[in-house]
């Protein structure tokens, strides 16, 4: 089985985390993105991952020398130029020299979907292409899929204005797909497959879906990038993972309370952070509280700093003793 990962977008919704590095290269509790995405793929039987790249990609090239992650063979499709989520598709299809049924998923999406029912489904249907669908609260931000009772697709309403949505059931950015749907995409242009490439294949009644409650989180925001790394540690996807890692120092006279602190990151005395990510070597220095945040690599929180409302510290950023940020980006990016 061969897949195509997404993983070229620039993550403005995370800056400025991503003002120097992928999102998909972001730590979760220690380990990146990226690498957890393909070790659920390699679970379901994924032997090579084609990555479609845009921005930063020498930080996969230089993260993974030997072309090899989590078990599953790496080939690289660098675009010179975005192309959309289709466009990016087919490039990456046409560079992997893909000409079999294949498997497209996000890259930024953390999920416990069971690919193989995907498979299964896709093929039992004789589908050209079988998506995955996932339920949520506000679907205003999505792809919304309305399915007959064959699961055949209905229709592919990309981000209805809030409280129009036909359902709650969205795309889950995994696809099991026909090499005949690269023929869909015209090449050397921006093609989005959710607005062009999908609803052609709804005209022709060739696109199928498959609903899944399955655990799905799109970490490409501040709020998700944080609740997929406490998920990990409360358990919310098996056995609980370390929240704490070995290589950080934490002074008994600091407060952690439900918080990742990963490689290298140092909590001082008096000190107190809760509901939060503290990235590899990040400090958080004396009497300095950090609450629902993320501080990122390297970065410094001066003495007596408050943090809270999803602030987000970029790498190696200082922040000054005192300070009071509530809901702020640091640095604050300008036009």
């Amino acid at each position: 089985m061969r897949a195509v990962v997404l993983v070229g977008g620039f993550g403005t919704r995370l800056r400025p985390l991503t003002s120097t590095t992928p999102k998909q290269m972001l730590p979760i509790v220690g380990r990146p993105m990226i690498e957890r995405v393909i070790e659920a793929l390699s679970r379901h039987g994924v032997t090579d991952a084609i990555l479609s790249l845009g921005y930063r990609p020498d930080a996969f090239l230089q993260a993974y020398p030997e072309d090899v992650c989590a078990g599953v063979r790496l080939h690289y499709a660098v675009e010179a130029e975005p192309l959309d989520t289709a466009g990016a598709v087919r490039f990456a299809a046409e560079e992997g020299g893909i000409d079999s049924t294949f498997l497209v998923v996000n890259g930024d999406v953390l999920t416990d979907l069971d690919i193989g029912e995907l498979w299964r489904v896709h093929r039992e249907r004789n589908a050209e292409g079988t998506i995955a669908l996932t339920p949520v609260d506000d679907p205003s931000r999505y792809g919304v899929v309305p399915i007959d009772q064959h699961g055949r697709v209905e229709a592919f309403i990309e981000k209805p204005p809030p409280g129009e949505a036909p359902s709650h059931w969205i795309n889950a950015g995994t696809y099991v797909l026909e090499p005949s749907v690269l023929d869909r995409i015209p090449a050397g242009r921006r093609v989005s497959i959710e607005r062009e490439t999908f609803p052609a294949m709804v005209a022709d009644r060739s696109l199928f879906a498959l609903q899944s409650d399955a655990y799905w989180v799109d970490a490409g925001t501040p709020a998700t990038y944080l609740q997929v790394q406490l998920d990990l540690i409360d358990g919310v996807r098996g056995a609980p993972e370390r929240a704490i890692a070995a290589s950080a120092t934490v002074s008994t006279q600091a407060d952690v309370e439900h918080s990742v602190v990963m490689d290298g990151a140092r909590i001082d005395a008096g000190a107190r952070v809760v509901d939060s990510a503290v990235l590899p070597g990040a400090r958080i220095c004396a009497g300095a509280t950090v609450t629902r945040s993320i501080v990122g690599p390297d970065a410094v929180v001066g003495e007596g700093a408050v943090l809270d409302e999803l602030t987000v510290v970029g790498g190696a950023m200082t922040v000054d003793p005192g300070l009071k940020a509530h809901g702020a980006r640091i640095p604050m990016e300008t036009a």
